[in-house]
């Protein structure tokens, strides 16, 4: 019964019903006492005050007026901290909350806690935003102060995939090119993965998630599964969590790139996939520029070995001598038992070493007898030259090097940049002792070529001062000269 007689709070009243109670508290109450006591007078006939029942009511009245106007001065309060902090908040301030006065819940107590969750959220989001932001510039800015330093596309890959990766909080990224002609995928870069899927590697086109990626040409997005969870750190390319998308350019699909595994304990969202498919967008880009580019370089490079041969077709004597150094240089390096990519250069930087001589007049490299000062300085201009005419192919900047250098010797009186010991590279010591060889066992205008054993006393005589002891020696061995 006692809670039946309790009187309900209009704190969680609406604001219309509060306001319709203080109203009545303030003037209609008021209003029905003043009345009533009227009324009293009236049909009392007594025209006499009574000081007590007046005093009594203007008390009345004034207490209803006041706490009227409190509760209805709280509202109003409310109502501007709102006004005044969506204002400011909308101005920019996300750190800021409206704080209301009290624990009560109507119209109020609800738009500002409705608000203060709006934007709570507008400040994750943006935070999201900012994030996928950074991570996008951090790509973007580590991979474009890689470009410079990038030899060759290759490594650009690779660069490009490990910030990726990196960038994402992944564990593994893997980049694939498509052999249209075997219907294989060719590994073009790899991090994290696991000697299946070193470079030059080949898995079939319809192989796991990436199949799915090629066929439809759409990206794609798997979270991790926690009944999967254990095989999560098997070093498989396309474990869970995953995104994958393809690489397009003009519609033509070339190749896929894909990043799985979160060093964090979490999955791949939708705004990473659309950095990883805006990034495959630019790598995509990137090899069709790399393409075209090798294709013009390698026109270039085979007019340059023209030329090369239409310098050694002005001396009868020298013709077939690049290809002879080659042979020898070759061979010398295979026996000291460099890499196939070393072999590769120096067999190129071989063919070419002499088309510098283009630019050296017939009369100084026909003469039948021996150069004066003028035509040697002439003569020692050729490595130079050559290494000018190497320089627009950015695609063969490793030729530069041998080219240059191969008449440069480990005691410092070569040419042209009198280079001493270790200065000299592998390659172009190689170089040096190869043309040297072939040069000694090769008829000339002014003297008749050496035996294998009287070039081979020779190379030793300068072994130490002009040629490298141990590529002599390989020399000497791949020829069976003892």
């Amino acid at each position: 019964m006692q809670n039946l007689l309790k009187l309900k709070s209009i704190e969680d009243s609406s604001v219309v019903r509060k306001f319709s109670v203080l109203f009545t508290l303030m003037t209609l109450l008021p209003f029905l006492l003043l009345a009533g006591a009227f009324l009293f007078f009236v049909q009392s006939g007594r025209v006499a005050i009574n000081l007590d029942l007046l005093f009594w009511s203007i008390i009345v009245v004034g207490l209803f007026a006041f706490i009227g106007f409190l509760s209805m001065r709280k509202t109003f309060v409310n109502l501007m901290i709102v006004s005044r902090d969506a204002k400011d908040i909308l101005a920019g301030d996300l750190t800021k909350r409206i704080n209301i006065k009290g624990s009560g819940s109507n119209e109020v107590t609800e738009l500002a806690k409705t608000f203060n969750g709006v934007v709570q959220q507008l400040e994750s989001n943006i935070k999201q935003l900012e994030k996928s932001r950074s991570m996008l510039q951090g790509v973007l800015l580590r991979v474009a102060s890689g470009v410079s330093s990038a030899e060759n596309i290759d490594a650009f890959l690779d660069l490009i995939l490990e910030t990726t990766v990196d960038a994402l909080d992944g564990k593994r990224g893997l980049l694939l090119l498509i052999d249209e002609e075997k219907k294989e995928l060719i590994v073009k870069s790899s991090f994290g993965l696991a000697a299946a899927y070193l470079k030059e590697s080949r898995i079939p086109i319809d192989d796991e998630v990436v199949g799915w990626v090629i066929k439809q040409k759409k990206p794609l997005l798997i979270p991790r599964l926690h009944k999967i969870a254990s095989v999560e750190n098997s070093g498989a390319a396309f474990e869970p969590p995953l995104i994958c998308t393809p690489l397009m350019f003009q519609g033509r699909l070339i190749g896929a790139i894909s990043v799985s595994g979160k060093k964090q304990d979490a999955n791949f969202e939708e705004d990473e996939l659309i950095v990883l498919s805006n990034l495959a967008s630019q790598v995509a880009l990137a090899l069709e520029n790399s393409r075209l580019n090798y294709d013009n370089q390698k026109t270039y490079l085979e007019t340059v070995t023209a030329l090369a041969l239409a310098v050694e077709a002005r001396d009868t004597y020298s013709r077939g001598h690049s290809d002879r150094v080659s042979v020898c240089a070759v061979k010398i390096a295979q026996a000291l038992g460099l890499d196939p990519q070393q072999i590769k250069t120096i067999k190129e930087a071989a063919q070419l070493h002499d088309v510098g001589k283009i630019g050296i007049s017939d009369d100084i490299l026909k003469k039948p007898g021996f150069l004066n000062d003028f035509e040697r300085k002439m003569i020692q201009q050729h490595p130079v030259i050559g290494e000018g005419i190497i320089v627009p192919l950015h695609g063969f900047s490793h030729l530069r090097d041998p080219i240059r250098h191969h008449h440069e010797w480990l005691n410092g009186e070569g040419y042209p940049d009198r280079l001493k010991g270790d200065e000299i590279s592998l390659e172009a010591r190689i170089l040096t002792v190869s043309d040297s060889f072939d040069a000694m066992t090769t008829d000339r205008p002014y003297r008749k070529g050496l035996t294998l054993e009287q070039a081979k006393e020779e190379l030793l005589k300068f072994t130490g001062s002009r040629y490298d002891k141990k590529i002599v020696e390989a020399l000497l061995v791949s020829l069976n000269i003892q």
